[in-house]
């Protein structure tokens, strides 16, 4: 396996970025102690979200994810002119022929699509509108010909969209046009236990005749402050396959997970805590060979020291782990690593880097001799 994996340990302030359905900042038992955890899911979500608005990724370069997709082709440029009634029949036949199962205007799940692919999409609609409106010179066509129904799937290939080959695309009804992610991130965890802290609040009502006593609105809303152990990795083969073999566009997608990744953190709460704290560690690996998160280094809770920060201790824990992991189980053959570390931590094997840009050139260096690019 060729891969690119990324190790951070980021330090947040009070804060409640990841909540559950109470609203409670969300947690997981490890080594026996409660730590703090930010899923998976809502890490990978501030990456897409970083992916349009920094811009990292141009649109065509994206997906969406929606269940509005009828509104959507609707609005494509391909369909400009169409009578309204006509059009929109032409969109629901042809998803229903996809048995995306449009109820109301909306599909049934949240479906994963590269807008290269909504564009093709609408393209096919917009050339078979008389088959797919249900009506052909005139008459009602009870069904979608199976040859058209080929011919819509057969633009639904992935779109060439970053986010789409790095996330997958699951389709339980339909297998066929599933997409197998080419990234996996872990639940971000504490490297030490966390107890979980209420702040209890109070609101003024501005118009309060003086007399008036007592808050206009009072409640309480968990949160915790934590050093957080974040890891990802890239299967380079699989990006580069889910991007249909373009070796350029698959480079600029691992850099621009590399940096939406370290650079982003969910967004919950923010308006109260601003933790908007970056990472005082990044670290990657990359190379030939089988990926190694190293959460273990933190199986043991890291015991907070008033002569060293919970940041450095942890970084110098990880880089433990990581030359134990390489003594017993070999490094990666071909390998490229190397750190960005605020911590000042102890420890040998791991070359360090100036700063962000000199760590995406290195990265950059490892993906173009993998990928051959």
């Amino acid at each position: 396996m060729k891969l690119l994996e990324v190790h951070i340990l980021q330090t947040v302030a009070p804060s409640n970025l990841n909540r559950d359905d109470t609203g409670s900042p969300k947690d997981a038992l490890f080594g026996g102690f409660r730590r703090a955890r930010i899923s998976s899911q809502a890490q990978k979500r501030a990456v897409r979200v970083a992916f349009k608005d920094w811009p990292l990724l141009s649109e065509e370069e994206r997906a969406v994810r929606t269940k509005r997709l009828v509104e959507e082709l609707l609005r494509s440029r391909r369909l400009e002119g169409v009578e309204e009634g006509l059009a929109r029949r032409a969109v629901e036949n042809a998803l229903n022929a996809l048995k995306f199962g449009v109820k109301e205007g909306r599909t049934e799940y949240l479906f994963f699509l590269g807008n290269r692919e909504l564009d093709a999409l609408a393209q096919q609609i917009r050339e078979n509108l008389e088959a797919l409106s249900g009506e052909v010179k005139g008459k009602k066509k009870a069904e979608v010909p199976d040859e058209l129904k080929k011919a819509l799937e057969r633009v639904l290939d992935g779109g060439k969209a970053v986010d789409l080959a790095l996330f997958g695309r699951m389709l339980a009804d339909r297998p066929g046009l599933g997409v197998d992610a080419a990234a996996q991130v872990a639940h971000a965890l504490s490297t030490h236990k966390v107890d979980r802290e209420f702040d209890f609040y109070t609101a003024v009502d501005d118009l309060n005749p003086k007399e008036a006593t007592g808050a206009g609105m009072m409640g309480d809303v968990e949160f915790y402050s934590a050093t957080l152990y974040r890891y990802a990795v890239v299967d380079l083969e699989k990006l580069l396959e889910n991007l249909q073999g373009d070796k350029e566009l698959a480079l600029k997608g691992a850099l621009a997970f590399l940096e939406a990744f370290a650079l982003t953190l969910p967004s919950g709460k923010q308006n109260s805590f601003a933790a908007h704290n970056p990472p005082l560690f990044v670290a990657f690996r990359a190379g030939e060979g089988m990926p190694r998160n190293l959460a273990t280094a933190f199986e043991r809770p890291i015991r907070p020291r008033e002569d060293a920060p919970l940041s450095r201790l942890s970084a110098e824990a990880l880089m433990e782990e990581w030359a134990r992991f390489d003594r017993v189980y070999g490094p990666l053959s071909p390998e490229w690593k190397g750190a960005l570390d605020l911590t000042e931590a102890q420890g040998d094997g791991l070359p360090r880097l100036e700063d962000l840009k000199a760590l995406k050139e290195k990265v950059a260096e490892a993906v173009r001799a993998l990928l051959e690019v």
